[in-house]
């Protein structure tokens, strides 16, 4: 299997770690196979999006996600490094309001699976990171939420606590107590 997948304390939400062939030239690698995807996480998702994000040291952005139109999310870095985040936010779920963070970066080249159900953020630990993500819906500004990032009850240890720059909308979410929450 050219990919390896491991579960995280949640196991819903896996790290995914592709085969890198390198040699004197450098490195290749697949970022992406469906099919390989499919066999190592028995998910199969249909990806109808793609974004790529460029962040500079300190910069949190998050934690987003849509109750309507949920997206999954596979995420991976590809200058730098960040700090990425998942929140549970089904109700129904044993883990509901747990969180899991993973270092992504350039150099280790995971990337991160995020189902739908999770609100999701990330903190940009280098000097400059580029961040890309394939979402398994599309995005919609009017059905979009946010997850306060430093809810106390959440309580997510991010690596730094100081110098943050956030957008007002992320400043200024609800906690989980108020925010709109899945079943």
């Amino acid at each position: 299997m050219p990919t390896t997948v491991t579960p995280t304390a949640i196991p819903e939400v896996l790290v995914v770690e592709p085969k890198v062939f390198g040699d004197a030239r450098g490195f290749f690698f697949e970022s992406f196979n469906a099919r390989d995807f499919r066999e190592a996480t028995g998910l199969d998702v249909t990806f109808v999006q793609d974004n790529h994000s460029g962040s500079s040291r300190g910069v949190l952005r998050g934690l987003h996600y849509q109750i309507e139109h949920p997206q999954g999310k596979l995420v991976r870095v590809v200058q730098g490094e960040v700090f990425d985040v998942a929140v549970d936010l089904r109700r129904s779920s044993p883990t509901f309001g747990r969180w899991v963070g993973e270092r992504l970066s350039a150099e280790n080249r995971r990337q991160l699976w995020i189902p739908p159900g999770f609100a999701h953020g990330f903190l940009v630990l280098s000097e400059w990171a580029e961040f890309n993500y394939k979402v398994s819906n599309h995005y919609y500004p009017k059905l979009e939420r946010i997850l306060i990032w430093n809810d106390s009850t959440v309580n997510i240890k991010w690596p730094l606590q100081s110098s943050l720059i956030l957008n007002k909308k992320d400043s200024d979410a609800p906690m989980i107590s108020r925010a709109a929450l899945f079943r």
